[in-house]
């Protein structure tokens, strides 16, 4: 493998001491981005995660035009349900839509096992484009939705605020809800898997939709099913695991063999050191939002935050994903004032 010129991530999430902390953002890849919207106008969203050549273009623009610290490949988390043989479409303004949502035990009996290399060939040769593209500039990142998020598409049937149908099939259907979990962790594990030796120098879970659920059925329908692909994955790859509205659950989480978690905004820093005892990387938490601040609030804002969460053991991130309207120099403040972080 090529010597990294930047491996601050890979260090800060060994919790070795770093010059400064690294940083990059969550869908730093796309939908801000001038250069990703020209592709869009010419390329369906499917067209552009299932070529490798657009894929890896996407990947690589962030680091080149914002200075990232770390490439996080151009896919999605719904090629998992589209790999088990679930219809998903991409519409423009609506999100994802599962025509034939999975609601019942018959539909969980009828997903196939799968050979994720055949399945989703097409990433793991994105994966090597991009390693190519970045020359060793940075790490490369692959991820994957938790169980529970991927779940919640593929029951639900479409995006929603509060997957009342999702959990509703949990508490009225609770094997036929763990036969499909179970099903969708094997393969999420076997995909990482394949994702590490194909490039990812780490790898992320989403659990996005974590927060809906309360403590109890968090543990039960999410957490058992993080926790049974962080142990599967362990000596791989480093994971990092991130799940929005989850502070509750961070103490339980940091017993996992993670490298790092990560946070949102809803939670301080000081209360995420101590919920972790001080012992875990923690990546995150500026509220995307705030990146339509002025620039120099901006700026003011994320030098808070180094000094709230501490330079070391720490990624600086946002919270979430950036969003669509971000202006790029507001992203690229962000960076460079944790760049020039002393």
């Amino acid at each position: 493998m090529t010597k990294l010129k930047n491996d601050l991530l890979l260090r800060a999430l060994k919790g070795e001491k770093t010059e400064r902390p690294p940083v990059w953002m969550m869908r730093q890849a796309g939908r801000y981005l001038p250069d990703y919207m020209k592709l869009r106008e010419k390329y369906s969203f499917f067209e552009r995660v299932e070529t490798p050549e657009l894929a890896a273009e996407i990947t690589v623009m962030p680091v080149h035009q914002v200075g990232v610290d770390a490439a996080i490949l151009f896919s999605d988390i719904l090629v998992i349900p589209q790999a088990l043989d679930v219809e998903v479409q991409m519409i423009p303004g609506t999100g994802p839509v599962i025509p034939q949502p999975i609601r019942s035990m018959e539909q969980v009996q009828a997903i196939p096992e799968i050979d994720v290399k055949d399945r989703l060939h097409y990433v793991f040769a994105a994966l090597q484009e991009t390693q190519k593209q970045l020359d060793g500039s940075v790490p490369l990142i692959g991820f994957a939705g938790s169980p529970w998020t991927v779940f919640c598409y593929m029951v639900e049937g479409k995006g929603s605020k509060t997957f009342d149908k999702a959990k509703a099939f949990c508490y009225t259907q609770p094997e036929a809800a763990h036969l499909l979990l179970e099903k969708i962790t094997r393969a999420t594990i076997a995909y990482l898997k394949e994702k590490s030796k194909n490039g990812a120098d780490v790898v992320q879970i989403f659990d996005s939709w974590g927060g809906l659920l309360s403590p109890l059925d968090y543990e039960t329908f999410s957490l058992h099913y993080i926790r049974e692909m962080v142990n599967a994955l362990q000596g791989d790859v480093p994971v990092v695991v991130f799940a929005k509205g989850c502070w509750f659950a961070l103490e339980e989480m940091c017993k996992m063999p993670v490298a790092a978690l990560g946070v949102d905004w809803t939670i301080t820093p000081h209360m995420a050191r101590e919920f972790t005892q001080y012992q875990t990387t923690l990546q995150g938490n500026f509220d995307p939002s705030r990146l339509l601040s002025p620039v120099s609030e901006i700026k003011k804002l994320a030098r808070q935050m180094v000094d709230d969460f501490g330079p070391y053991r720490y990624i600086a991130n946002l919270g979430h994903g950036i969003l669509p309207n971000i202006p790029v120099d507001h992203a690229r403040a962000f960076v460079d004032t944790i760049k020039n972080y002393s």
